[in-house]
């Protein structure tokens, strides 16, 4: 993992690079973006992330999170890694942006910028296995009642930007 990512301040300005897993060991602020992709029946696309990855693997999340390169377009990187991790793309629009951290058990910190995006896709979904253990489209209300009950199967950031986004798309009041 010699990925670079996008290290930021509170305002999102770039303040330099860092190695990603170096990044994430010393808690620092960094660029991230999250995708949330609904249906023409309104359900939401889930993805369970592999087990594999370096944190929170195994748990459930929106369709796609990322860091976009050093040099690279947040509007680019936002499709490369849609197309990477469920093998499809589709226009995405900006809704909303959130800093947060969290340490983990590992002793890794996610302290994102995070940028979140939705669209709307109706055809076939290829995940990369290397990324996605399992994937499923859900109604929100029923995404809703099982965070509820079961919120620890779900990434700690999900939480913080699922009612944001619903509340976007007239889901929630």
């Amino acid at each position: 993992m010699n990925e670079k990512i996008v290290l930021v301040d509170e305002n999102d300005r770039e303040i330099g690079t860092e190695e990603k897993l170096k990044a994430h060991k010393d808690g620092k602020l960094h660029r991230a973006f999250s995708i949330f992709i609904f249906n023409s029946k309104g359900e939401m696309l889930l993805q369970k992330r592999a087990k594999n990855k370096y944190h929170s693997g195994g748990l459930w999340t929106n369709a796609c999170c990322s860091h976009p390169r050093p040099n690279e377009r947040l509007e680019d990187a936002i499709h490369r890694r849609l197309k990477e991790e469920m093998g499809f793309d589709c226009e995405l629009k900006k809704v909303l942006h959130f800093i947060y951290k969290v340490k983990f058990d590992n002793n890794l910190t996610e302290h994102e910028f995070d940028h979140v995006f939705v669209g709307i896709y109706d055809g076939e979904v290829k995940p990369n296995p290397e990324e996605v253990e399992d994937f499923k489209w859900i109604n929100t209300e029923e995404l809703i009642k099982d965070i509820q009950t079961n919120e620890k199967r779900y990434t700690y950031w999900f939480n913080i930007a699922l009612p944001k986004v619903l509340k976007f798309m007239g889901k929630l009041d």
